[in-house]
């Protein structure tokens, strides 16, 4: 059984509550969660290819990659559960968004040099973030070859799915 504890648990939990997702299926190391907005729904049944996936390591993710509003329009953030607008920003311009919910990290570890600074050139397959959610991390790929232009979100800030993280002038 894995050591998480409840107080992950109930994080994860508020998160969901707060999400615009409709569900959530985590499995890790023998735990097993399943929550949903839809009443009476229920869990997937699982099969011996997801047992034998769940063996295997986490490959890097690379994060939804879209590219910025056109200059002047902003992104509709009215209701709850909308993505977070972003500044405006040359249309050529790409966002970095967060492929998951969790708390965002700029560096591999306290202490470490982060993976990216304004103005820093990147290729598509540089990391540029980390996105933790209990204890499991995912590594968040550039997307394009360029320069970082601006970084939206604070280490150690919680992040929601979706949401910009870092904008890239591409080269």
């Amino acid at each position: 059984m894995t050591d998480i504890k409840s107080q992950d648990i109930e994080a994860l939990l508020e998160t969901f509550d707060g999400s615009t997702w409709q569900e959530l299926h985590l499995k890790i190391e023998g735990l097993e969660i399943f929550v949903s907005k839809t009443p009476g729904a229920r869990a997937p049944a699982s099969t011996g290819a997801h047992h034998q996936a769940e063996q295997m390591p986490l490959p890097l993710t690379r994060a939804t990659v879209a590219t910025a509003p056109p200059h002047g329009t902003q992104p509709s953030a009215s209701g709850s559960g909308a993505t977070p607008a972003i500044p405006e920003a040359p249309a050529h311009w790409v966002t970095v968004r967060a492929p998951n919910l969790g708390t965002f990290y700029r560096a591999p570890k306290p202490g470490a040099a982060p993976y990216v600074s304004v103005g820093q050139k990147v290729d598509a397959e540089m990391e540029v973030c980390l996105i933790e959610v209990m204890k499991l991390f995912t590594n968040v790929l550039a997307g394009v070859s360029g320069t970082v232009r601006q970084i939206f979100v604070e280490d150690t800030e919680l992040v929601e799915y979706d949401q910009p993280l870092l904008l890239i002038e591409p080269a």
